[in-house]
């Protein structure tokens, strides 16, 4: 179970880490999806030896919206991994300049690259109605392919309010 860090309050930016924290709480509910797609599969294939391609491709397309969803919460809930080596040593000012510095040389361009070149991914997968390879797969591949830019949006959406809250507290010098 990953540990929230608790940020010093800014009262703008709690309130979008709310709104983030809220959204992030019901898509993971995906993981109840998931596990209930798993157990149904290997009740086929371990059961009654024949388990379903949809339910597998299904497997992949849940995993992958959670965890890609799952990055902006731990972003908005300071879970993420992190190398602090060096910064324990640092004042809090430094640690900000560090944060700003990071999430706006490192960050924010990763997402943008990431976040354009999706959008082209997206719309030639729905305007040459993509499926799966597989007979009995998965159509519309298009929708499990749109989670890319919309999770990376959202991400950069909880980046953005992160440089805001960084911003405020080295301006208040906390």
């Amino acid at each position: 179970m990953s540990q929230e860090i608790q940020l010093k309050p800014v009262p703008i930016a709690d309130k979008i880490d709310h709104v983030i924290k809220k959204i992030g709480h019901g898509i993971s509910w995906v993981y109840i999806i998931l596990i209930a797609v798993i157990i149904t599969q290997v009740i086929l294939r371990r059961g009654f030896s024949s388990g379903l391609i949809v339910l597998e491709e299904l497997q992949w397309h849940l995993y992958a919206i959670g965890v890609m969803f799952g990055l902006a919460y731990a972003q908005a809930t300071n879970a993420h991994v992190r190398v602090d080596v060096l910064s324990v040593h640092f004042s809090s000012r430094w640690k900000h300049i560090v944060e700003i510095v990071g999430i706006c040389i490192f960050l924010l361009p990763f997402l943008y690259v990431i976040f354009y070149h999706s959008l082209d991914f997206v719309y030639e997968a729905f305007r040459s109605s993509e499926r799966s390879n597989a007979p009995s797969g998965l159509p519309f591949r298009w929708i499990i392919k749109s989670v890319i830019p919309l999770s990376i949006g959202f991400l950069m959406l909880t980046a953005l309010n992160r440089l805001y809250r960084e911003v405020v507290l080295l301006k208040r010098g906390e």
